[in-house]
């Protein structure tokens, strides 16, 4: 009788694409997958955050370039990835929201948060994917997606319906690029401190009211999205594709 064997939870000799990779949950990503062995590449609009991100993270001892690219500039990212080496990894991160009332929403508001949490998620997605197919490569593509895409909320209907289309989207190219080897999943984060809730979550009765949804009791933190982020790019989730990986401490639960 032979045991069998945990299959490796690292990341040594892989190629991982960070998109919005310079701060919040983005830099909580590449830095896990660096610190897991992965050669990390960050991008984000700023050239000045990705410079000043990729030398911490190098001062750290992790392996990083960074490119300051906006994934909504589709023709830019769609050459940058042709240039590059194919990457193994890709973690789409990269994404906003104006939150806000249904009967006060613009066609510039829906714009604005579709073509980003949307649009450019499945054109950065599709320039990956053909890279590896063209290798004849695995790779594992991870969308950050949100609880909102499987619920929604007051002042979030643009928001969530972004979201619910990102776990549609995973789905079907999951479906495409299985026969690949390249799985697709999503992780669906509750309220995450960063610079981005900072804002909504000092308002003392809105904050009340997420810690009420959530059933762990807190505000989920980087740190949260880290380990799930390295598990869907490992081999420990080998077998796991067009699946949402929920990181919302029970919000959805009930």
């Amino acid at each position: 009788m032979s045991l069998p064997r945990t299959p490796s939870i690292r990341l040594d000799g892989k190629r991982a694409l960070v998109t919005g990779g310079t701060r919040g949950i983005g830099l909580g990503a590449a830095v896990a997958l660096a610190e897991a062995g992965a050669a990390v590449t960050i991008t984000a609009r700023t050239a000045a955050d990705v410079e000043a991100v990729a030398a911490e993270m190098r001062a750290a001892g992790l392996a990083v370039e960074g490119a300051a690219l906006d994934v909504t500039d589709t023709p830019a990212f769609r050459t940058f990835v042709a240039a590059a080496a194919p990457f193994d990894i890709l973690v789409n991160s990269a994404g906003g929201a104006r939150h806000g009332d249904f009967l006060a929403v613009s066609e510039a508001d829906f714009d604005a948060v579709a073509d980003l949490n949307l649009r450019a998620l499945l054109f950065v997605s599709q320039a990956v994917a053909q890279r590896l197919v063209e290798a004849g490569k695995p790779g594992s593509i991870i969308h950050v997606s949100s609880q909102m895409g499987h619920v929604s909320a007051p002042r979030r209907a643009v928001y969530s319906a972004t979201k619910f289309a990102v776990e549609g989207l995973s789905k079907g190219m999951a479906i495409e690029l299985g026969p690949h080897n390249i799985r697709v999943n999503t992780i669906c984060p509750t309220f995450i401190e960063t610079e981005m809730t900072a804002k909504g979550l000092s308002d003392p009765a809105f904050r009340r009211w997420v810690l009420e949804k959530i059933k762990l009791g807190r505000l989920g933190r980087i740190e949260d999205i880290m380990g799930p982020v390295v598990f869907l790019a490992s081999d420990w989730a080998a077998m796991i594709t067009g699946s949402a990986l929920m990181v919302d401490g029970g919000w959805t639960a009930e």
